[in-house]
C-alpha cells in the first residue's frame, strides 16, 4: 500500500520532504482534497519539495501521487508481514512466505507508475540493442527479463558480470537502452555502468528502489519500494517484484510490436508444442 510506502521510505527522505511524510501518514484523507498549494502551506514546505517528494515515490507528480494515494485509502489493505521462526512448521513457513511476497506485489501495484511504465515501453520499442545488467540476486533477475524479450524481435542478452556489463556498456550508443536492476539502487558496479552507457547516448531505465543513487541518474525510473526484509529466513520479496516489473515491460513490447509480432510469438509456441509428448 501507498501508505507503508511512505513510512518505509520516511527515512531516507530529506527533512523537508518528511515533513510531507508525516502529513500524508497523519491524514491520507485530508489530502485528497487539497491542492498542491493548500498541501505546501499546511505542511510548511515549498511546491518544489512536494515535486521531489512525489518523485522520490515513484510519481510523475502530485496528480498522479493523489489518484494512487485515494486507491490505497479506498482499498485499505493491511499488508501485516510476520517473521518465520527458528521452529515454524511447513504450513506456517509456507503461510508467511507467500504472505509477505504477495503483500510486496499488492504495493508495487498500487504505487507503480503509469507514466513511467508508458515511457519505458517506448525506449524499449524503439531500442536497437537491449542490455539487461544485474548482480547478484539481480542478476538473475536480469537473465529471466531477457530470456522473455529474446522473442519479441530486438537483440537482446543480459550481463551478471560486473567486468562484462562494464565493457558492454562502453560501447553502447544512441538507439542502445539498458535495463539496470537493483534493489537498493547503490552498487557501485551498476551506477558506473549506467554512467557510461549514458555517456555514450544510450538510455537507462531503472528498476530499483526510487529514492536510491540510481533512480536519479535514470532516463526512466521504475521504482519497486517494497518494505524492507527483517526476517533472516525469509527471501528478498524485491526479487519478485522486480520479476512482475519484467513481464509488464514483455508484455507492453509485445503489444507495441503489433499483430506482426504476435504471429511470429504463436509460430514460436506451435514450435515449442510439437516438442512435448503426449499426456
Amino acid at each position: 500500500m501507498l501508505l507503508s510506502q511512505v513510512e518505509a521510505m520516511r527515512e531516507q527522505l530529506r527533512p523537508s520532504e518528511r515533513k510531507l511524510a508525516d502529513y500524508v501518514l497523519e491524514a491520507p484523507r485530508e489530502v485528497l482534497d487539497l491542492s498542491m498549494t493548500d498541501f505546501a502551506a499546511r505542511a510548511g514546505v515549498s511546491q518544489p519539495t512536494i515535486a521531489r517528494f512525489c518523485q522520490a515515490l515513484g510519481f510523475s507528480g502530485f496528480r498522479e501521487f493523489k489518484i494512487r494515494l485515494a486507491q490505497g485509502v479506498a482499498a485499505d489493505v493491511p499488508t501485516v508481514y510476520r517473521d518465520v521462526r527458528s521452529d515454524e512448521p511447513a504450513a506456517g513457513v509456507a503461510a508467511k512466505v507467500l504472505d509477505r511476497t504477495i503483500g510486496a506485489l499488492i504495493q508495487v501495484r498500487n504505487s507503480l507508475s503509469s507514466d513511467s511504465v508508458a515511457a519505458a515501453i517506448d525506449l524499449l520499442s524503439a531500442a536497437r540493442r537491449i542490455e539487461f545488467y544485474g548482480a547478484g540476486g539481480s542478476g538473475i533477475a536480469a537473465l529471466d527479463m531477457q530470456h522473455k524479450f529474446f522473442r519479441l524481435g530486438v537483440p537482446s542478452v543480459a550481463y551478471a558480470d560486473p567486468h562484462t556489463y562494464t565493457t558492454s556498456a562502453a560501447l553502447l550508443r544512441e538507439g542502445d537502452v539498458v535495463v539496470a536492476i537493483s534493489n537498493t539502487g547503490r552498487t557501485k558496479d551498476i551506477l558506473d555502468a549506467c554512467k557510461s552507457a549514458l555517456g555514450g547516448g544510450a538510455k537507462v531505465i531503472a528498476i530499483t528502489h526510487g529514492n536510491s543513487p540510481l533512480a536519479r541518474l535514470a532516463s526512466v525510473g521504475l521504482f519497486a519500494n517494497v518494505d524492507e526484509d527483517t526476517d533472516i529466513f525469509s527471501p528478498m520479496t524485491s526479487r519478485v517484484s522486480h520479476l512482475a516489473i519484467g513481464d509488464i515491460l514483455a508484455v507492453g513490447l509485445a503489444l507495441a510490436r503489433g499483430p506482426e509480432l504476435a504471429e511470429k510469438l504463436a509460430e514460436a509456441k506451435d514450435v515449442l508444442e510439437r516438442r512435448r509428448v503426449e499426456a
